[in-house]
Parts: C-alpha cells; sequence; structure tokens
C-alpha cells in the first residue's frame, strides 16, 4: 500500500510568520500558539485558515488477550462503554458537546452486535482480534481491510467538509497492544513502555509484564510495521492508523490523543513520515509508555493534565486551543491596522 501524504508546501511559510509577528504583541509572545497557526497555515495553503465541521471518532475493538488478564476490566466493558458513548454519558461525549465537536463511535471490532444505530458506524472486521499470547492478532487480510476501512472513513468526512478529525479509542486489552507495538516500533525495552491501563494494582501489573513478555517470545519483536500490527494490534488500532493515513492525504489537520492513539500514529508514521505534519498533539498521557512514543517521534503535546482515560478525550479538550490560534491569526489585528506603534 502507498499514501498520498506529502509535506506540506513551505512557500506560505514567510508570508503566515510575517502575519503572525505584526500581530498587536512582542515577537512570539503566543508562544506555542503561534507555531500551531502556522501549522494550520501551512496545512490549508492560506494564511486565513478555517477550521469546519470538526469530528471526534471513537474506534472501539476487543483484543483476544483481554481475557487472559492484561487488564483490570473484563472484556465486556468495552461494548458496554460503547453503549454508554451512544447513550451520550461518557467523558467524551460531554467534551465533544461542550467543544462543539460532531462524534461518531466507529464499530472495527466489538464482540457484540449493536445492530442500526444514530451515531454508530458499523465497520467490523471480526468480534474481537485473536490471542496474541497464542497466534497473531489478526491475519494480513484482516489487518488490511481494517487500514482501509478508516481510510475511506476520513475520506468520507473530508468529501462532507470536515477538516479536523479528533482520534479516540476503546478497547479492553488496548493499552497492552499499544505497549507491543511501541516496543516493536520503538528502541524502548518492554517493560519501560507497559503501564497499569485501567488501574492494575500492583500484582496486576506483574502478571501484564509477564504476558506481555510470553507474547514477544512467540511473535518475537518485530520492526516492520505492518508486521507487528498484525501480530500485536487491534482491529481499533488498525482502523485508526487508516483513518489518519487517508486523513492526511486530504489535508485534514489530525488531533493525536494519549498512548493507544499514539500507537496506531507509529504505524501510520513508520508507513508515512510525512503524516507528522499534519499531527497536533493534544497531551502527554500519565501512561508511562506515551512519555516513549513523543520522544520517538520527536513531538511536544500542547498540555499535561495527568490524563489517562483514553476515549479521545485530550484531542476534544485542546481543540479550543486550536481555535484560538486560527482566531487570532484570523481577528487579531496588527500594527498597522490598529494605529500602534510596533519595537523601535
Amino acid at each position: 500500500m502507498t499514501y498520498a501524504i506529502v509535506r506540506p508546501d513551505q512557500t506560505l511559510a514567510a508570508a503566515l510568520q510575517q502575519r503572525i509577528d505584526t500581530k498587536t504583541k512582542p515577537l512570539g509572545a503566543l508562544g506555542r500558539l503561534e507555531s500551531l497557526a502556522k501549522q494550520i497555515g501551512l496545512i490549508q495553503q492560506t494564511v486565513a485558515p478555517e477550521l469546519r465541521r470538526p469530528h471526534m471518532l471513537v474506534f472501539a475493538g476487543d483484543h483476544g488477550a483481554a481475557k487472559a488478564g492484561v487488564s483490570a476490566y473484563p472484556q465486556d466493558v468495552t461494548w458496554q462503554m460503547v453503549e454508554n458513548f451512544l447513550a451520550g454519558g461518557a467523558a467524551i461525549n460531554v467534551f465533544a458537546r461542550q467543544m462543539g465537536m460532531d462524534l461518531s463511535v466507529v464499530d472495527a471490532g466489538v464482540a457484540h452486535d449493536f445492530g442500526t444505530r444514530p451515531g454508530l458506524i458499523d465497520a467490523k472486521i471480526a468480534p474481537g482480534t485473536a490471542n496474541y499470547l497464542e497466534t497473531p492478532a489478526m491475519d494480513a487480510a484482516q489487518r488490511d481491510a481494517a487500514i482501509a476501512r478508516g481510510r475511506e472513513l476520513a475520506r468520507t468526512l473530508a468529501s462532507q467538509g470536515c477538516n479536523v478529525i479528533g482520534f479516540g479509542e476503546m478497547g479492553i486489552g488496548n493499552t497492552a497492544a499499544a505497549s507491543l507495538l511501541t516496543h516493536c516500533l520503538t528502541c524502548a525495552e518492554l517493560d519501560v513502555v507497559i503501564g497499569r491501563g485501567t488501574g492494575l494494582d500492583d500484582a496486576g501489573l506483574a502478571r501484564k509484564r509477564e504476558l506481555l513478555s510470553r507474547a514477544v517470545t512467540r511473535g518475537g519483536r518485530l520492526s516492520e510495521p505492518l508486521a507487528a500490527l498484525a501480530e500485536y494490534g487491534g482491529f481499533e488500532i488498525a482502523m485508526m492508523a487508516g483513518a489518519m493515513l487517508g486523513g492526511a492525504e486530504a489535508g485534514m489537520l489530525l488531533l493525536i490523543d494519549g498512548f493507544i492513539v499514539t500507537s496506531a500514529l507509529l504505524v501510520a508514521y513508520s508507513l508515512a513520515p510525512a503524516i507528522l505534519d499534519y499531527c497536533v498533539f493534544a497531551h502527554r498521557s500519565d501512561e508511562a509508555g506515551h512519555r516513549v512514543q513523543l520522544a520517538h517521534l520527536n513531538v511536544e503535546p500542547l498540555v499535561q493534565l495527568d490524563l489517562r482515560l483514553g476515549e479521545g478525550t485530550g484531542a476534544a479538550l485542546v481543540y479550543p486551543l486550536v481555535q484560538a490560534a486560527v482566531n487570532f491569526l484570523n481577528q487579531m489585528a496588527s500594527f498597522e491596522s490598529a494605529g500602534v506603534a510596533g519595537k523601535a
């Protein structure tokens, strides 16, 4: 598979910087908002960017290894939380409503039949992955179908006028899958990227480490991204990676949440490094492996709120900062227009 993702043309960079620097403020006084405004202008190739129809996509999938004890919660929580999303009762629902963002839940591979529901996109590849302690989580055909479906979802949103996607996820056991992918696709050792997930105690964390070590002994430390994804990933992670790739191909801004979402980005980045130019990293998760991921990508998130919920909550929470970056670029007076004397 090839992806038509190119770095944004830098020709406009000087004009954008000039527009930012001549606003009624000292040079650089708006800090990270200035670089964010410039990034969005380059993505959209205009000195007057717009944010249109922002959309949160929450990808859900079950993991075969969850029943082996890699999570503190039973696997049924995946479909129960999807029901909570559809009822509007989860944190991501609250935050998306507050930020004026549309929200869709994508059933990438939950072991439950939801039927046809408003707000639910049925993209189920299978009712959960296989148990990677015993066999690869998915075969190549399933992996490729998940990536292709995610790519299609992003392109559909783009065709409807959306140019900002926030990424979230739900899947009991998916911090374990994210740890394995991070171990494979960065230089970090396995123990460094394994955290407590949904709240494992010390005994549970030790068991999780033992199980994931067993998985790597069986499947190997695979550096090729598609091979690693098939071996240890989840359908929600694979579909997210595809949606990220499709969104970048369509010139969309990608709001990247925490540890699991960034594991999907590691796959997408390994396939198409230019995708980083389209990404805004929302926050630094309280999950230890997320720091490893961010360091590997050499990126800095906008905020640190000690979040470890997932669901895309961090991506939604930083959307007002993205709006602020665009709004100051478009609406703030320049020294000339305001009749204010510039620096001597």
